[in-house]
């Protein structure tokens, strides 16, 4: 493969994150006012559509090591892609609870499914390129931004269009739907050309007998779990909580087109990052910045500092995603990326699954959205403390 071809297939494939991450978790922000206005949800019922999506995610991860056993990264990449775009379409179709919330969970399933695989095609990819191999990680998850900058553009044009019809978000739904199945068709290129890609064994400095132990990486798996915890309540909420600020539909628009520019350009801010540590420090380092990214709506609404929070907040956290898979190729042998990514993303799922509804159960009592997302960045900080303290792998003595 000519090195030339290693960034449009990272670019390509990273409409894997923004089917999973971008569009099925993160537009529902945009839709949640309007439908929690619609259907007459309290805080905790909307922010457990999103805890609903997180125990799908979990269930996923959990699965999707012996899926891709058995069925392969690519293979498993498109399926779950296909069925993202599915069950998006389906949510538009119910307005009780029950049904939305078994949507919202079964499309984390699905999410987990292309997030996981994806990441393990862009260690495989990285691995070709080693010395590019942070580029190409942040490409990958930087394309949850164009999810977002997608969502952004997309929802509120859907629901100005539709304003006159009842339920009028249920067309957003199905519009997001046809954009996974567009990803979907351009992710089939970089799925086959990455099945039976090797990795350059210069792409990891561990041997091939280094094999994926929780116990190795304790600090870091409790630092991601509080990420979850954490940068979920923000990316649930915050379009609320500026709606409750008096900011109209098109400050809500371009604050988060802008937040998924930034994760766009992350890929490469933080590269060189990703690259020169083998231990936690990343983790930790984007884990802090991310904390004062939530702070700052929490505690002004004033617009210049809102927009400052949410480039902040763009442009970290999904390399803090990005970090983890570069903590796993630094310290463990290829044929095991894919059970340390897997195990990373598990505890990222459960992290998430109590953000969001804890955040709004907070939020639905004094203080408001605001006190909840101060819960937010206190779960961030600790989660930085608790990363500082992940060491590299030792490198077992040559003989």
């Amino acid at each position: 493969m000519a090195p030339l071809s290693h960034l449009p297939l990272a670019l390509a494939l990273s409409l894997g994150a923004a089917v999973s991450l971008g569009i099925t978790r993160f537009a529902y922000a945009l839709l949640l006012p309007p439908m929690r206005e619609d259907l007459h949800w309290s805080y905790a019922l909307a922010g457990g559509m999103n805890t609903a999506n997180a125990l799908g995610y979990l269930l996923g991860a959990l699965a999707t090591p012996w899926l891709l056993g058995r069925a392969g990264a690519s293979r498993l990449l498109l399926a779950g892609a296909a069925l993202a775009s599915l069950f998006m379409a389906l949510s538009g179709f119910f307005s009780e609870a029950a049904p939305l919330l078994l949507q919202r969970l079964l499309a984390g399933v699905a999410s987990a499914f292309v997030f996981i695989a994806g990441g393990v095609l862009a260690a495989r990819l990285a691995g070709l390129q080693p010395q590019r191999g942070g580029l190409l990680l942040g490409i990958y998850y930087g394309g949850t931004g164009v999810g977002i900058a997608l969502s952004a553009l997309l929802v509120p044009l859907v629901l100005q269009a539709a304003a006159q019809l009842a339920h009028a978000w249920a067309w957003a739904w199905w519009a997001l739907a046809l954009a996974c199945v567009a990803c979907t068709a351009v992710l089939a290129w970089p799925a086959r050309v990455l099945a039976g890609a090797a990795a350059n064994p210069s792409s990891f400095r561990a041997p091939d007998t280094r094999a994926f132990h929780w116990r190795d990486f304790g600090p870091g798996l409790a630092g991601y779990s509080l990420f979850g915890v954490g940068y979920i309540g923000y990316m649930t909420f915050v379009i609320a909580l500026l709606r409750e600020q008096g900011a109209g539909p098109g400050r809500l628009t371009l604050f988060y087109a802008l937040l998924g520019v930034a994760v766009m350009a992350s890929s490469r801010l933080w590269a060189g990052l990703l690259d020169r540590y083998r231990g936690g420090q990343a983790l930790a380092l984007l884990n802090g910045l991310l904390g004062v990214a939530t702070l700052i709506p929490a505690l002004t609404s004033a617009w210049p500092l809102v927009l400052a929070s949410g480039l902040l907040f763009g442009g970290v956290f999904l390399s803090v995603v990005a970090s983890t898979t570069a903590l796993v190729r630094h310290n463990l042998a290829a044929p095991h990326w894919a059970s340390g990514i897997s195990a990373f993303t598990i505890v990222f799922a459960a992290g998430q699954i109590v953000g969001p509804t804890v955040v709004g159960w907070i939020a639905d009592g004094p203080g408001g959205l605001a006190r909840g997302l101060l819960y937010s960045a206190g779960a961030l900080w600790l989660g930085a403390l608790l990363a500082w303290r992940q060491q590299p792998l030792p490198r077992p003595a040559l003989t």
